[in-house]
């Protein structure tokens, strides 16, 4: 019974953009009052009244479209390691993890997604302020700015994969 309360809804706007994630309660809720459509369900669970039995709904779309604001996915540290997989992005290391500017801060590089890497200690004091390539040292993976299908495919993958049709993984 505790694992299917613990089964994650994605809600997506009427032009099938992902808007968030809720629980499987809201999810019914927004259906029963026509403020939404199921799109996908868990093939292996069902939900249970005394006279109804309603499938389990993985992907809701809106009837209406909402306005949202894009804000992108935030900045931060647990972000960045999570898009860099939670590896140096030179060595490969899993260990003593950092945050590197590619082009450091001195030479007019910015913080943002297109400059910051994760680094371990070791490469990132190799590295020092130094560029890349003034030092010899190569970039696994170039960065890039996720979108936030890019994280929530991730999720899916592990947990929700009635999601992927529904996410188009992009990087911007």
């Amino acid at each position: 019974m505790k694992e299917w309360t613990e089964k994650k809804v994605l809600v997506l706007n009427l032009d099938h953009s992902p808007v968030g994630i809720v629980t499987v309660q809201k999810a019914i809720v927004l259906t029963i009052l026509d403020k939404a459509t199921s799109l996908a369900h868990f093939e292996y669970l069902r939900i249970r009244t005394v006279n109804r039995e309603f499938f389990y709904p993985a992907v809701i779309r809106l009837y209406e479209y909402k306005n949202i604001p894009y804000k992108g996915v935030m900045l931060n540290r647990n972000n960045l390691f999570k898009r860099d997989n939670h590896t140096c992005q030179y060595c490969g290391s899993a260990k003593n993890l950092t945050i590197d500017h590619v082009l450091p801060r001195s030479k007019g590089g910015k913080t943002c997604w297109r400059n910051l890497v994760t680094a371990c200690h070791r490469c990132n004091t190799m590295k020092g302020d130094k560029t890349p390539e003034e030092v010899g040292m190569r970039l696994n993976t170039l960065p890039f700015r996720p979108t936030l299908s890019y994280f929530l495919s991730e999720y899916a993958e592990q947990h929700a994969v009635e999601w992927l049709p529904f996410l188009e993984v992009r990087i911007v």
